[in-house]
């Protein structure tokens, strides 16, 4: 199936490793040009290698809104056009919300929700000056579906994300600006590792899955696509779970 994004310019945060890496792959995959947005240089380098002519590798903290803004410009700049925004960068800090310092709340809004929404805003600018349709596709999670114990600070962005991503798809809706979430369940990453390299914690994750299996990074690749595509057309201001029936099941 062709999804028509061949030409596509498209901006994804956190691209470095883990799903950003996984979603920047797939959208190359479909012929897009990406501009691969991490803190990581080294990773970042390392991915841009896969595909040089393909990818542009942009060092760029979530919490320096100025630059996030500035990465709509460098997308233009680098292969003249800017189609969609993929927002997946985002910290999950963890720990006893009494033992915690309010300041690590304070970071993981700055990073999971004010970042993202000062580059959408931004991309969401350029659309509307140019009068051009445009896409942003939200990584929440799960746990801003349900909250998660030791996860406040995470838990309440990502349930913020949620929130958002509906706000600005009814406000943009008449601009032909779609606004999308994926909620993704348990995916083997970095951010994983705890779990994976323990087998009783792993086997008792698994046992909260119905497919028993946590996902591939690779498995996001084709939702994103499809949301980022002229094919998901009609559709706006959803959430997309992809857990393996876990939130089904609570």
């Amino acid at each position: 199936m062709d999804l028509e994004i061949d030409r596509f310019g498209v901006i994804v945060t956190g691209a470095s490793r883990g799903l950003g890496a996984a979603i920047t792959k797939a959208m190359v995959a479909e012929g897009a040009s990406v501009v691969a947005v991490a803190r990581s240089t080294d990773d970042l380098a390392v991915l841009a290698a896969s595909a040089p002519e393909r990818i542009a590798p942009v060092s760029c903290d979530m919490r320096d809104t100025e630059a996030v803004e500035n990465l709509v410009g460098t997308c233009l700049d680098r292969f003249g056009r800017v189609d969609a925004v993929v927002n997946n960068a985002g910290i999950a800090p963890a720990g006893k919300f009494v033992e915690t310092d309010i300041a690590i709340m304070e970071e993981a809004l700055a990073v999971n929700v004010i970042g993202p929404a000062a580059l959408a805003r931004s991309a969401a600018k350029h659309w509307i000056a140019s009068e051009e349709a445009g896409v942003v596709v939200n990584i929440a999670s799960l746990s801003g579906l349900r909250g998660k114990a030791l996860l406040s600070g995470y838990s309440a962005s990502k349930g913020a994300v949620v929130r958002l991503t509906e706000s600005l798809a009814v406000e943009w809706a008449r601009h032909n600006i779609r606004v999308n979430t994926i909620a993704p369940g348990a995916f083997q990453t970095d951010a994983q590792a705890a779990v994976l390299d323990d087998p009783a914690t792993l086997e008792a994750r698994l046992r909260k899955i119905p497919l028993r299996r946590m996902a591939k990074p690779y498995e996001i690749g084709p939702l994103v696509a499809y949301l980022v595509s002229p094919l998901s057309s009609f559709v706006t201001g959803s959430c997309f779970v992809i857990d393996g029936g876990e939130l089904a099941r609570l």
